[in-house]
């Protein structure tokens, strides 16, 4: 998401080094990189136009005070800007006095409008709330018994009456049912539309009458670029819309819709989806998304994340595992399922400041690493995985683990090598010492799962390598390569 407005903003920001001051002309050179990005990332051209001339106004403006260069100035002033497009702050959704609240859903076809009803339903459900997921949609096969699914798999209530009868009779009657039952939340479904369709947005009118909504939140897809800005504006102006729900950003989207929307028609961005799993839905806040997109990434989220997984207690179990060196591959296996569930590891890395910059091939090679190693360890014994010190002791072990992972006894070798060096950079760090090569942070050995930042970073990047005559050859990968 958004790798290449990112690495393009970096460009621009390379115009202004070595400038004692930001001027007309040095910011022209700049801004047209900016407009350049823009366009590509298919941001609409009347918000492309004002953004530029945002920029330069309060760039040529701006008093760069003494230890803060050019660039940096001009990143915090785009920064600002594209907080200031995007919407300024969190627009929370309505909260009803009289329960239930009530969340109308609207969009096209195809842009995964039941999959983000369920998605809103479990991130509700998840604030402590009862939500009421309702089938409206009659016409698109097999679309009552795919909210169904979804329900089951999130434990959120369906309701369906269904496809004989009119959406805006189902809306109804479900709101009847969230009344009756003390639902928090009631989340109408409805079928997909076209802008051109008039009979279909003359119906999605009537269940608005029938239901009298407190949200009416448009899915978009975000990969139709510039054209969500129009398709929000549109459905708007015929409907009346509070709000939308952006989809699919973690495909090939190029940013221009979440660049767009709040700016042409209006409507706050509510939520952004990030992922083909139910959990995968955030609540949109422009100030982390201009984060990421200047690749400053996203430390907020990504501690929101893992909050919603980790538990204290196991997390401080491991806390002292990591301070005693009794981490073991058992410890390990869980700490990679707890990514798994996080979202993919590329998508974890890119939060961290600095590190929107690694390949992406390898954080794929990582990913892959990963698996390998898990299949190493699936082939241990129990005693194996929480005593590391027996493979080191008996090859004969490390031989049949070799074997019944399908990899060779030297990548096992490696694997073990490692593991038990990061266990001793581990106890090094909690003892204050800091680790060899890195003062006070690591050295050649990265921690499980984490690409080494000297490796696969665009334009060189920090890590310590070690003299040439000391780089081993053909070097099989272990825990220190990921």
């Amino acid at each position: 998401m958004f790798d290449e407005l990112s690495a393009r903003f970096e460009d621009a920001v390379k115009g202004l080094r070595g400038e004692n001051k930001i001027s007309e002309d040095n910011v022209d050179i700049a801004l047209k990189q900016v407009r350049r990005a823009l366009l590509e990332a298919d941001v609409s051209l009347s918000v492309v136009k004002e953004f530029v001339e945002e920029v330069r106004q309060q760039a040529i403006g701006a008093e760069v005070v003494r230890g803060v260069k050019p660039g940096e100035k001009f990143i915090q002033v785009v920064h600002q800007q594209l907080i200031e497009v995007m919407g300024k702050a969190n627009a929370p959704l309505a909260n009803a006095t009289e329960k239930p609240s009530v969340i109308l859903m609207a969009g096209l076809q195809g842009a995964g409008k039941t999959t983000a009803s369920a998605k809103l339903g479990l991130y509700l459900k998840e604030q402590g709330l009862r939500p009421l997921l309702v089938a409206a949609d009659v016409y698109r096969p097999a679309a009552i018994e795919q909210l169904n699914t979804l329900g089951n798999q999130i434990g959120v209530d369906v309701f369906s009456l269904g496809k004989d009868l009119k959406p805006e009779e189902i809306a109804s009657s479900g709101l009847l049912k969230a009344k009756e039952e003390g639902f928090d939340t009631l989340i109408v479904d409805t079928a997909g539309r076209l802008q051109i369709d008039e009979g279909m947005m003359s119906e999605m009118v009537r269940i608005r009458s029938a239901v009298n909504p407190d949200e009416v939140l448009l899915v978009v897809d975000s990969m139709i670029g510039q054209e969500a800005a129009e398709l929000t504006k549109s459905f708007h102006e015929k409907v009346g819309i509070t709000g939308a729900v952006l989809t699919k950003l973690d495909g090939d989207s190029r940013g221009g819709a979440a660049l767009s929307i709040r700016k042409v028609s209006g409507q706050p961005i509510k939520f952004i989806g990030t992922g083909e799993k139910v959990e995968a839905l955030q609540p949109f806040h422009p100030e982390r998304m201009a984060g990421r997109i200047l690749g400053m990434g996203d430390v907020l989220t990504l501690v929101e994340k893992a909050q919603k997984e980790v538990e204290i207690a196991d997390a401080e179990q491991m806390q002292r595992k990591f301070q005693e060196a009794t981490f073991d591959f058992s410890d390990f296996v869980k700490q990679m399922r707890l990514i798994k569930r996080m979202g993919s590891l590329g998508g974890l890395m890119k939060m961290i400041p600095g590190m929107n910059k690694i390949d992406d091939g390898m954080l794929k090679s990582g990913e892959d690493q990963l698996k390998r190693i898990e299949a190493m360890i699936g082939s241990m014994t129990n005693s194996e995985r929480s005593q590391p010190e027996l493979l080191a002791a008996h090859p004969s072990r490390r031989r049949r683990i070799a074997t019944g992972s399908g990899h060779s006894l030297a990548e096992v070798d490696k694997v073990l090598a490692d593991f038990q060096k990061m266990r001793g950079l581990m106890k090094q760090m909690s003892s204050g010492a800091g680790m060899p090569g890195f003062p006070g942070l690591g050295g050649q050995v990265g921690m499980p799962g984490m690409p080494s930042t000297h490796q696969g970073a665009r334009g060189g990047g920090g890590g310590v390598r070690p003299p040439k005559r000391q780089r081993p050859h053909k070097k099989k990968k272990g825990f220190g390569d990921l």
